[in-house]
């Protein structure tokens, strides 16, 4: 069977076609009509969604297309499922575009597992072993399970994951290109891994759990884009941190009026049990802090209020050091990735106050209340030096859709993988 054919046309369809039809066909494919150079990236995503319901398995770019335009067509067409092959023009962007799919197809197939198949262990492993393949001589990992974790201290991924009989990890891995092990580490990045999110005690709606496989978005976007950088030549030495956890309710879990100790000295109240991804990021924080990286970056599946910030099609970020934040906001828009900046000042982080603690890990009001993205981000910063000096958060918003949407398929997307490898490489 021959291959789908796609062209780029910048002139109008035929009137048979409607008057302003941007989509055509013919017998070897499709052709993409776009007139209005100035939204002709969305509209190819578009009409790769109106060419994605015929359920056509091989794409075939052919004529005149650039990377990012092949790109956006890709990122729109291939959906959970997709077991077919795109053929990218032959060009000098054909290489990159390759390995950009890796990235994203490694991404979204770790998201849209599900939460059965993908436990606390096998998402570390997961993501170790993909990116050891990719420089096996350069990364080297270590995994501290279950009790481990509370011997060296790593408290809050430990009392979230306590409740499911799958144990809690925490997943270090050190990829260092300069074979001197005493290197500087130029990046750390932490990721939420949350397998699956029932809330715990303060548990979900049917409806707001029936996704929650996803939560583990951020260890899957932080692992997708270190492997992107390797694929495109990082030489930094970069530290990843993953906390992986179930957060389910048995009579070993963690409760509502309980309170953690952190590493650093810092007392946390439990007033909801399903605010638990800053509970396990402030421990990857404190990791990422202790390894002495100029930079850090989170990544989380971390509030609701950031998608009733930003909505779905942008990632928001956070960030009290302006010239890091103004750097991951370059890459994101020379790389055609939306990502909006949401406040965070110092006064965020006692938002969330406790009586019985230094602070709570969220309001005791539905949804952590107003500002709750802004409280979240600040209650990370606790977990950092430097007042937050060379760390970036950032919250998925953009990360998952259950049924799509007019420009991205349903299930994970992808989006941040390449603004995060831009920051690595250092072309931002």
């Amino acid at each position: 069977m021959s291959n789908f054919k796609v062209a780029l046309s910048y002139e109008a369809a035929t009137v048979s076609w409607g008057v302003n039809s941007k989509l055509s066909f013919n017998e070897s494919g499709a052709v993409l009509h776009l007139p209005d150079a100035a939204l002709h990236l969305r509209q190819i995503q578009k009409s790769a969604r109106k060419i994605a319901s015929l359920s056509i398995d091989n794409i075939e770019f052919i004529g005149e297309w650039d990377a990012e335009q092949q790109w956006a067509f890709a990122m729109s067409y291939c959906g959970a499922g997709f077991a077919g092959q795109i053929y990218w023009c032959k060009d000098a962007s054909e290489q990159d575009l390759t390995v950009r799919y890796a990235a994203m197809q490694f991404t979204r197939k770790l998201v849209n597992e599900t939460p059965e198949e993908l436990s606390p262990e096998s998402l570390a492993t997961a993501a170790s072993t993909w990116i050891k393949s990719l420089a096996p001589e350069h990364v080297s990992a270590t995994m501290l399970t279950g009790e481990e974790l509370v011997a060296a201290g790593w408290q809050g991924i430990y009392e979230v994951g306590r409740g499911s009989s799958r144990p809690p990890v925490l997943l270090e891995l050190d990829f260092n290109p300069t074979g001197n092990p005493n290197a500087e580490i130029d990046f750390a990045l932490v990721g939420k891994g949350i397998t699956f999110d029932s809330g715990g005690y303060s548990i979900k709606s049917s409806e707001g759990m029936l996704d929650m496989k996803c939560d583990m978005g951020g260890a899957a976007t932080v692992t997708g884009a270190l492997g992107l950088a390797i694929m495109q030549g990082l030489q930094k030495r970069t530290k990843l941190f993953l906390c992986c956890a179930e957060n389910l309710i048995s009579d070993h879990a963690y409760k509502l009026g309980d309170v953690i100790t952190y590493k650093n000295g810092v007392t946390v109240e439990i007033v909801n049990t399903d605010a638990e991804g800053r509970l396990v990021l402030a421990d990857g924080l404190m990791a990422a802090t202790e390894s002495g990286a100029k930079k850090i970056i989170d990544a989380a599946t971390l509030t609701g209020a950031a998608v009733m910030a930003v909505g779905h099609e942008f990632n928001a970020i956070f960030s009290m050091d302006e010239d890091f934040q103004a750097s991951v906001l370059a890459s994101a828009h020379k790389v055609n990735e939306p990502h909006w900046r949401l406040p965070l000042m110092a006064w965020h982080r006692e938002q969330c106050s406790s009586p019985f603690a230094d602070t709570a890990n969220s309001r005791p009001v539905k949804g952590g209340g107003a500002g709750g993205a802004s409280n979240a981000a600040g209650f990370l910063s606790r977990f950092v030096k430097n007042e937050g000096k060379g760390w970036l958060h950032i919250d998925l918003a953009a990360a998952y859709n259950r049924n799509g949407t007019e420009i991205m398929p349903n299930g994970a997307t992808a989006i941040g993988i390449r603004t995060i490898a831009d920051q690595l490489i250092g072309t931002g």
